[in-house]
């Protein structure tokens, strides 16, 4: 008898880049939003993620709360999976920090420029302070070259190591 493992070096299933790419962009959403919050509270930007989905359409005491914070969040998670969606379809092959450094800032002037005026709660782009373009703009930034480094570095590898399997047997 022994009490080893079945097999160390057998491999798990692999997901595929695809599916990566969605867990990526939900984790990118939660975790950028997150610190967007946290700069919120700090008075470094003016809005929140609350402020954009709740604040902006229900009038009641609750929005105000951290409750509503942690829902917006999470709120922002899942509509990363669009962004994470896109990026994927337009630019996974694209390697380097520009691709998702222009990916963030693009997305950040469709948010602020283009559909603040769907949100009541949030004032007009030039309305808002120095502080809030800088900070929700380097915000942006950073959550553009995560998924971007992320999706092209998990199309990349998927591919290589599909090439090096196939290869393998051959003389």
């Amino acid at each position: 008898m022994t009490d080893q493992p079945k097999q160390q070096n057998q491999q798990e299933p692999q997901q595929s880049v695809f599916t990566k790419a969605l867990i990526t962009g939900f984790t990118a959403g939660v975790l950028w939003s997150g610190l967007a919050t946290i700069a919120y509270y700090f008075h470094f930007t003016e809005v929140s993620a609350a402020s954009f989905f709740f604040r902006s359409f229900l009038q009641t005491a609750w929005t105000g709360t951290w409750l509503a914070e942690v829902l917006a969040i999470l709120l922002v998670g899942i509509l990363s999976l669009v962004s994470a969606i896109v990026y994927y379809m337009l630019l996974k092959t694209k390697n380097g920090i520009w691709p998702g450094l222009i990916f963030g800032l693009v997305l950040w002037l469709v948010i602020f420029v283009v559909l603040t005026p769907l949100f009541p709660a949030i004032p007009a782009f030039l309305e808002l302070s120095s502080d809030t373009w800088v900070t929700t703009g380097c915000l942006f930034i950073l959550y553009g070259v995560f998924i971007g480094y992320s999706i092209s570095y998990e199309y990349r590898e998927f591919n290589e190591t599909g090439k090096s399997y196939s290869n393998e047997g051959r003389v």
